[in-house]
């Protein structure tokens, strides 16, 4: 006894039916009979594909190994992207494999009503090893100090530069670690004192990039090295460059 044949599925009737309307037409009426007919399922299966490809890429870029990567954010709109790139094209000219990493457009500023924003963007950076050093005004290393997120430099760099730098008051003193409970108080006995900060003023990155419109509004610079960094042989190749005159 034969069996029935099958018939085939309402999808493959039409998938069948349309593809036979497609062969009928010619030239452009078969991108138009595309478009209007299956429209939304081209850009639906486009856009999973961008989606993919563009996490994919992402992925990749992020296995590939990184030298140094640099935070900055100055008190103006300056733009240091050229000295950065200089010293990229120095720091890379050794052969050694890795990527520079400087990111030129986290903004930091207590004065803007979404920086608590700006705080997780930082805290992501930090906690994810993604900020090796910061160049930053003082809103920003407030928060690295509260944080706990500043490496001691009196401890990481060699002992002849730090007390060449404690002696030239280069090197800041400060509390870190000191942050508000659910009540807005803070527990002095928290705070981790120590040198967090190299002040950059004198220099000629601070001269070049750190004046403002008007000078009275004059802030100070620091660079500051995170505490979870790996590369601290080529911080402390950005501290030399940072710190010419």
């Amino acid at each position: 006894m034969k069996r029935a044949k099958k018939e085939p599925s309402i999808f493959r009737q039409e998938l069948r039916r349309d593809w036979n309307t497609f062969k009928s037409l010619d030239g452009k009426k078969k991108l138009q009979f595309l478009w209007d007919y299956y429209r939304w399922k081209i850009l639906v299966s486009a856009f999973i594909i961008v989606t993919v490809v563009t996490f994919a890429g992402m992925l990749w870029e992020g296995q590939k190994p990184r030298r140094l990567r640099v935070c900055v954010v100055l008190n103006n709109d300056a733009d240091c992207s050229g000295w950065f790139r200089q010293f990229t094209q120095d720091l890379k000219s050794d052969g050694k494999p890795g990527k520079v990493d400087v990111n030129l457009d986290q903004p930091f500023d207590y004065d803007n009503q979404y920086y608590y924003v700006q705080e997780l963007e930082v805290m992501t950076a930090v906690s994810s090893r993604r900020m090796d050093l910061a160049v930053c005004g003082p809103d920003m290393y407030s928060y690295l100090l509260a944080i706990n997120a500043c490496m001691p430099l009196d401890e990481a760099l060699p002992d002849s530069l730090s007390a060449s730098l404690i002696k030239n008051g280069k090197l800041v003193y400060d509390t870190a670690n000191l942050t508000q409970d659910e009540r807005g108080n803070v527990n002095p006995a928290d705070g981790i004192d120590g040198y967090y900060a190299v002040d950059l003023s004198g220099t000629s990155f601070y001269d070049a990039y750190n004046q403002p419109a008007d000078e009275k509004e004059q802030e100070p610079l620091y660079a500051v090295v995170i505490s979870n960094t790996e590369h601290m042989e080529d911080c402390r190749e950005l501290l030399d460059a940072l710190l010419k005159k």
